[in-house]
């Protein structure tokens, strides 16, 4: 069995690409229908969107300015590096068509940008920008991923998202359907989630044509309307402690289809904004102690997929 143990991202990008690739983080001005009111107000409970910012990722500079920067900070150790300019703050497919291909372009034409990965919510994949993407991955590289969180659709209503899991279904198989890489995000340990009902994610998904999915534990993060929640009921929630989750973790891989690459396990939000839970660990740090898990464990991805 490989040390790993499960499909990662580089297997995916290895797949793609020759030599490596960094993902670099955009912040490209857009919205959220959950937000502007359109879908919803005040967002999804959980949502800070500085937890995911880079410094040199803010609103008001250019994309361009915004690869620049990004650039400049991994090329002093990586010189040939290669790089897929990541449209991550927010809702990137929600907008004018024109103003989406226009921004989609300008990282395009970045020297070293060598692909798009686009995060959205399965509720804003509109027939002619789907149209637009799949021409351009045959072009060039395209992965869309999509916010889905849970495949309960109580949890959903409880997190304010303004969709359902069906939503998510048809914008993956689409998206699919059309030639474009496809990837999910979910979130494990939301309110109301039973263990049961989380491995019941991974069996879910697993039907569904995906390339990619990140998980990343439920965290706790300052002026949100969760957090707000945290504070008055409290008994409602269960922050994982790290060997938990880690072997909530290893359970969810096992039941989930071995095609399927896991780009990451958690999240780091930034200690100033994060309330819990608080591991006190960097992502590659817990990665090592995941694998020295599945060793110990005789654990390995897909492997209770079938049951």
């Amino acid at each position: 069995m490989d040390t790993k143990r499960y499909r990662d991202f580089a297997d995916f990008l290895n797949e793609h690409f020759d030599g490596k690739v960094q993902k670099i983080s955009l912040h490209a001005g857009f919205t959220c229908p959950n937000r502007d009111g359109s879908i919803g107000v005040g967002g999804c409970t959980y949502c800070n969107n500085q937890t995911f910012s880079p410094d040199y990722c803010h609103t008001g500079k250019s994309i361009t300015r915004q690869l620049d920067e990004g650039v400049a900070f991994f090329a002093r150790k990586y010189p040939t590096m290669r790089y897929l300019a990541y449209f991550q703050a927010y809702t990137n497919t929600y907008g004018e068509l024109e103003e989406l291909k226009r921004k989609y372009e300008e990282a395009l034409a970045h020297p070293g940008v060598v692909g798009i990965i686009i995060g959205t919510r399965p509720d804003c994949m509109p027939a002619d920008l789907l149209d637009y993407l799949a021409d351009l991955s045959r072009r060039t590289f395209v992965l869309v991923e999509y916010g889905v969180e849970s495949t309960s659709d109580e949890t959903l209503r409880r997190i304010n998202r303004g969709h359902d899991f069906a939503t998510s279904v048809d914008a993956i198989r689409r998206t699919s359907a059309a030639g474009v890489l496809v990837g999910a995000h979910m979130i494990l340990g939301l309110p109301g989630e039973s263990r049961e009902m989380m491995l019941k994610h991974a069996r879910s998904l697993s039907q569904l044509p995906l390339d990619t999915l990140k998980l990343h534990q439920l965290q706790l993060i300052r002026h949100t309307r969760m957090a707000r929640e945290y504070e008055m009921s409290p008994q409602d929630f269960h922050l994982y402690g790290v060997d938990e989750y880690i072997d909530l973790a290893i359970d969810f891989a096992e039941r989930l289809s071995p095609s399927i690459a896991i780009e990451r396990f958690v999240s780091q939000s930034p200690a100033e904004l994060l309330i819990a839970p608080r591991w006190g660990l960097k992502n590659h740090e817990f990665t090592a102690r995941l694998l020295r898990r599945m060793r110990e464990r005789d654990a390995w991805q897909g492997r209770l997929c079938d049951e």
